[in-house]
């Protein structure tokens, strides 16, 4: 019925549609009779916007004068039209008559109301525009003219999408002014993101870059399909000096569009516009909350690869080459390090994304031309990093990262190169499951992601992805990823140079990391884990051993000066599973908690003395019997939360009775 509403076919120089739009409105009266209100109501709002359409914009009289009648009846006997009393008032029946009043005022006045606007706008662009009566043509032109003001932020993206398909229909205006016109209203639009609201932005958006591209590959060619030297300079350089605009949409919007322009302006500029987007890639103090402009230029590098296509030895003016594919890369690889978070929350994962994406496509645009220019060293560093975040804790990155990774893997026309492991991702990562695996679902990702931590080019990345899940908040996430470690450690307890292996790995990442609190307090959670479930165990027979005595140095490292409760509190389970160990360890373990039982924080105190009163029960051997149960009456009877001159006393006594040295206060120097 709603589309019996606007039918209209032409045969020969009239139209047989008026007869079933006339029928179509008698329907929509008779539905006012036929059903009660709450049976309409779901399709309110399609059958008054229907009615609306077709009372203001329809060709012929009778049918404008029907559709107005059948929504004036449903006004009457339903009551549920939205502003149906003040629309009847503009759009009676006599009203609608005269059809340049309807297109021209009464519309712009139900275009106010907001449930009306945009079927309007739809309307009119989809079905009137391109109408085969030219009055009704010029009519529509006016029409949206006027109703402009009404939705500016909706009409710049309908703009965009009328010069895109005058572009594609070969409008004759090669060298015609209005083709300037359109070169500014979409330049224009990029330009003013900014005050487009949020829910709209991005449809602007692709709406003018999917207009630009069509406009230059109609109108800016000459004969032999090449660019004009002077507009393509002017151009892709005003389009490359607006990447460092400092508003964060200008530098999305003409990242995008460089993203879009066709061959024939990129040759000669290649190297000028990768350089651009590589410069908006850049995270300064400045600029660091920018990701969506990271993201957009990461993507935009991709496109333009694609559209430039591959020649191993070819200029970097023109493509993709020797000489220039490194660069390409190592920018995108700079994209998957983008952890930046603000206010929004992890606003460098978008980054993380598209230069997943990127990576992807650029690599097997690569393999299906010129597979040489893929290198050992790329190709490790790219399934690395993907690893990586395959085995990190938020579910959506974690998914996209195990879809590309697995999409490089069993890539086959041809294979990718250089894949480390190859044979072994295989047997881990079956091509039958590569469509069926859920990367979003913990409990099946993490039990596969594990077993890389024993092929040694990866256990680096996944142990680094590991630790902020295992140590992470996400009770699902914590549960599946740590049970999958724990497994995994058991299963090389037997196997010394594995175990050796995998220590020096997690000792490497706390050292790379130290500082870094995205990776180091949950590493220092994941940490306390392990310790707690024995996966050191075997180390504990020798003494002095110095896995532990490293971990040691390095959580000391890690939370000096630091105020940060969640670090400090996670540290003192590191500190009391460190006792275990034998050898010189347990007193420099002892000294370090007795430190922290007088720290400023009173929280921290407690914390402190509650956990070193569960680390004595639970390793009683690491104290002798005649003092264990004086010391353990000191923790529990003990204000751990008292002034600390009081609080210092107590832990003196303690210091006394297992033979550790006493902190001694540091003077302040004035």
């Amino acid at each position: 019925m709603l589309r019996a509403l606007t039918y209209d076919e032409k045969r020969g120089a009239c139209s047989v549609g008026s007869n079933v739009r006339d029928a179509a409105c008698y329907v929509c009266w008779a539905f006012a009779r036929a059903y009660e209100p709450a049976e309409l109501i779901p399709f309110i709002s399609h059958i008054s916007s229907a009615l609306v359409i077709a009372a203001v914009f329809d060709r012929d009289v009778n049918c404008r004068r029907a559709a107005s009648a059948a929504f004036q009846e449903n006004v009457g006997r339903q009551g549920t039209f939205p502003h149906g009393i003040d629309i009847l008032t503009a759009a009676d029946y006599f009203a609608v008559g005269n059809r340049v009043n309807c297109y021209l005022t009464i519309s712009v006045y139900i275009a106010g109301f907001p449930e009306y606007t945009q079927p309007m706008i739809d309307h009119l662009v989809n079905m009137k525009i391109n109408h085969w009566d030219s009055v009704i043509r010029e009519l529509a032109t006016k029409a949206l003219h006027n109703i402009t003001p009404q939705a500016p932020e909706y009409m710049a993206n309908m703009v965009c999408t009328l010069i895109e398909k005058l572009s594609l229909s070969k409008m004759p205006f090669r060298g015609d002014p209005i083709i300037g016109g359109w070169q500014w209203l979409i330049n224009d639009s990029l330009r003013h993101l900014t005050l487009v609201s949020s829910a709209a932005r991005q449809r602007v958006k692709e709406s003018a870059v999917s207009a630009l591209a069509a406009l230059c590959n109609e109108f800016y060619t000459n004969e032999k399909g090449e660019a004009d030297p002077a507009l393509q300079d002017e151009l892709v350089t005003q389009y490359v000096s607006e990447l460092q605009n400092t508003e964060e949409m200008i530098r999305c919007g003409f990242s995008r569009a460089l993203g879009a322009l066709p061959r024939f302006l990129l040759k000669g500029r290649l190297q000028q516009v990768l350089e651009g987007l590589k410069k908006v890639t850049v995270i300064s103090p400045e600029d660091v909350s920018f990701a969506e402009s990271r993201r957009d230029a990461l993507i935009a590098i991709a496109k333009v690869c694609q559209t430039v296509g591959v020649k191993g030895d070819g200029s970097q003016q023109e493509y993709v080459c020797k000489d220039n594919v490194d660069q390409i890369y190592a920018t995108l690889l700079t994209g998957v390090t983008d952890y930046t978070t603000d206010s929004r929350g992890d606003v460098g994962g978008w980054v993380r994304e598209a230069a997943m994406t990127s990576l992807m496509e650029v690599t097997l645009l690569l393999v299906q031309n010129e597979a040489e220019l893929i290198n050992a060293s790329i190709c490790k560093q790219i399934m690395c990093w993907l690893a990586q975040q395959s085995a990190e804790k938020i579910d959506k990155f974690r998914a996209h990262a195990g879809s590309v990774f697995l999409t490089l893997l069993h890539f086959d026309h041809p294979p990718v190169p250089h894949i480390p492991h190859r044979e072994e991702l295989e047997r881990i990562f079956p091509r039958s499951e590569k469509e069926t695996l859920n990367w979003n679902a913990a409990s099946e990702a993490f039990p596969r992601i594990t077993q890389l931590l024993g092929l040694p080019a990866y256990q680096y990345h996944v142990l680094l992805g590991l630790s902020v899940s295992v140590g992470g908040l996400t009770e699902t996430t914590l549960r599946y990823s740590a049970q999958s470690l724990f497994d995994y450690m058991k299963k090389i307890q037997s196997d010394p140079s594995a175990l050796e292996s995998f220590c020096e790995t997690l000792l490497k990442v706390f050292e790379d990391n130290l500082r870094n609190d995205r990776v180091s307090v949950p590493l220092l959670t994941m940490l306390d884990q392990m310790l707690a479930n024995g996966c050191f165990d075997t180390f504990t027979e020798q003494e002095n051993h110095p896995f532990p005595l490293k971990l040691f140095l390095l959580c000391k490292e890690e939370i000096k000066r630091s105020k940060d409760i969640r670090k400090l509190r996670s540290s003192i389970g590191v500190f009391c599973g460190l006792i275990q160990f034998q050898g010189d360890m347990r007193e420099k373990v002892f000294f370090q908690l007795f430190l922290l039982l007088c720290h400023p924080f009173p929280v921290i105190r407690k914390t402190t003395a509650s956990q070193v009163y569960e680390m004595l029960l639970t390793y009683s051997d690491v104290v002798e019997p005649v003092v264990l149960e004086q010391a353990m009456a000191i923790l529990s009877d003990t204000n751990w939360e008292a002034e600390l001159p009081v609080v210092r006393e107590r832990r003196n006594c303690l210091c006394d009775l297992l033979r550790v040295p006493r902190p001694q206060l540091v003077p302040k120097v004035s």
